[in-house]
This record gives structure tokens, C-alpha cells and sequence, in this order.
């Protein structure tokens, strides 16, 4: 960045002057205007370095070549349009044709999953004694 830290040290004193007066005319105490000229004093010199880094950014020169080299590009950019889709009839042709042949290899296809039953052997009534027993308390 252009400059040194001598600009901010000069933005955040004229910020800590301005603010002790005003501060002091509204009949502040002495203390809570130092202490506002303080924080006034930080945020000033951290506004110069906004400031700073600003006009550094804003002041570069840019160089000729990458300008060129944007300007060409932009020039290309945007001139051709291609609104033209590929052919792909057969493809979905085929698709579309039902397919008749079994399936080669030794699968036979699809088979069900049959799980074993869960079937209890028991008596009902020995089942019905277990659920009185349980719900008594």
C-alpha cells in the first residue's frame, strides 16, 4: 500500500480531536469523552486503512498485456450460437423395441425370496396364561 503509518496516525488523531470536542461541548464528564476519543481514535485509524488500501487498488496500473488478452476474449465471446442437437433416433429406436430374447447366462431370472414361517407350536391356551401372568402386576 501507498503511504505509511504516519497518514493513519494523523486520520485517527483528527478523528480522537474532533470527538473529545464535541464530546466535551455536550457537557459529557472528562473521563466518558476521553474514553469515546478513544474508541473514535481506532475506528479512524482503521478507516484509513479502507482508505489506503483503496486508492492503492484504485491507482494500480493496469497491465496493457492483460487487457489485451481480456479485450480478445470478449470479442470472441457470445458471437456463435449452436442450437443443433445430435442425432440419436436409432439409439432411442432401440430402446423402444421390446426385447423378446431370455437373458443369457445361467441365472433363470427373478426368483421370490421365501422366508421360513414363524408359527408358534405352542398351546393357545399355555399363550394365554403367559399374557394374563404378565399383565397382572
Amino acid at each position: 500500500m501507498k503511504g505509511n503509518l504516519r497518514f493513519n496516525l494523523v486520520f485517527g488523531v483528527i478523528g480522537l480531536v474532533l470527538t473529545l470536542l464535541f464530546s466535551l461541548m455536550n457537557n459529557n464528564l472528562f473521563m466518558t469523552s476521553l474514553i469515546r476519543a478513544v474508541v473514535s481514535f481506532a475506528a479512524w485509524f482503521a478507516l484509513a486503512f479502507v482508505l489506503r488500501w483503496a486508492w492503492t487498488i484504485a491507482s494500480a496500473p493496469q497491465a496493457e498485456s492483460e487487457f489485451n488478452d481480456w479485450k480478445a476474449e470478449d470479442a470472441q465471446t457470445g458471437t456463435r450460437l449452436d442450437l443443433t442437437t445430435p442425432d440419436e433416433s436409432d439409439e432411442l429406436n432401440e430402446l423402444l423395441k421390446p426385447k423378446t430374447d431370455p437373458p443369457q447366462g445361467g441365472d433363470a431370472g427373478f426368483t421370490p425370496l421365501n422366508p421360513p414361517k414363524l408359527v408358534s407350536k405352542k398351546d393357545p391356551e399355555e399363550l394365554a396364561k403367559a399374557v394374563r401372568h404378565l399383565t397382572e402386576n
